[in-house]
């Protein structure tokens, strides 16, 4: 039987024993934000947020906005370690964890591969399917050919989304060939790869995950259809409950099944899973974010503040577990 309140109990434990740890022995940490993908104004918001979290707690912190020559601008960089808060292509797909990784340079977050596979949504179906956890029936369209069964297959409405972009970005969804068709194209301006998936019509959550753990679920609603791009950094009228309105035995059943995805990936250290849920309570996995985001609408901090964590304990705590 899952017990919230003893896994939520650890947790509180855990922050108590790691507020005691001296912020020194982080050495100095260069939070690495903005970078050159269309997330790259978020990433800057995200980026500051986080910096001002670890200089509050006591952290000799820093920022370097990643531009068009990373590798050079870590090797001419005096860290000890880095936070990474870059979003999207180029920072959050294993390749400046590559970087960090080749230079001895401890980071948050998942390893190089773990963040290539996240990225792309493509292939974390495929692993996820593999496994038998549930997510969205969907189709890959090869050679920019739409199959002309899409609606028989998938039902009669699809959602739309580019393989590897983040933040709702490039996502829509089309209920006639001609909305697929706009949708489908506008998602291949982000990328080639674009994945056709069924409508799941119900209710959406968010799961994060701090070290072992998953944090309390977030319920999100918005008056948009989903929750897309605007709702998200925009839309003052989205809302986040937490707790998330479901039964001990639904949202342990929820938390689990985001532990077990998060760890099929490979991720570590920190991130969230995103989940819908049918009319008669299925969960259907999105997908994972192993650099979420941290500005004022964002769902981890959230989630850590229902088991005692300030933004400030948070950061410091995802930097303590790169020691």
């Amino acid at each position: 039987m899952w017990r919230l309140k003893q896994v939520d109990n650890v947790l509180n434990q855990t922050i108590s024993e790691n507020s005691t740890i001296d912020p020194k022995k982080l050495g100095r940490v260069a939070v690495l934000m903005g970078g050159t993908s269309a997330e790259r104004d978020i990433s800057l918001i995200s980026g500051s947020a986080i910096l001002n979290g670890l200089v509050e707690a006591g952290v000799d912190a820093y920022a370097i906005d990643i531009g068009t020559n990373p590798i050079k601008q870590i090797m001419e960089s005096e860290m000890d370690r880095a936070f990474v808060a870059l979003h999207g292509p180029g920072g959050e797909d294993g390749k400046i964890q590559a970087v960090l990784g080749f230079l001895n340079i401890p980071f948050t977050g998942s390893g190089v591969m773990a963040s290539a596979i996240a990225m792309d949504k493509l292939r974390t179906k495929y692993i996820w399917q593999a496994l038998g956890l549930p997510t969205p029936a969907f189709i890959a369209p090869q050679n920019g050919e739409i199959p002309a069964n899409v609606f028989e297959t998938l039902g009669d409405k699809v959602v739309v989304k580019p393989s590897i972009e983040g933040s709702s970005i490039g996502i829509a969804v089309a209920d006639s060939w001609q909305t697929l068709k706009v949708a489908y194209e506008q998602a291949r301006v982000y990328d080639e790869s674009v994945i056709i998936e069924s409508f799941i019509d119900g209710d959406e959550y968010s799961v994060s995950i701090l070290e072992d753990a998953a944090l309390p679920a977030i319920k999100l609603e918005t008056d948009r259809g989903f929750y897309d791009f605007q709702a998200k950094y925009v839309d003052g009228e989205t809302r986040y409950l937490c707790p998330c309105g479901l039964p001990d035995d639904k949202e342990g059943e929820l938390r689990n099944l985001a532990i077990n995805a998060f760890n099929a990936l490979g991720a570590t250290g920190w991130g969230r899973v995103d989940v819908m849920a049918d009319n008669k309570g299925n969960f259907y996995l999105l997908e994972v974010n192993t650099v979420p985001g941290m500005t004022s609408h964002s769902l981890v901090p959230k989630s850590a503040r229902q088991v005692g964590y300030s933004f400030s304990d948070l950061v410091k705590k995802i930097c303590e577990l790169t020691l």
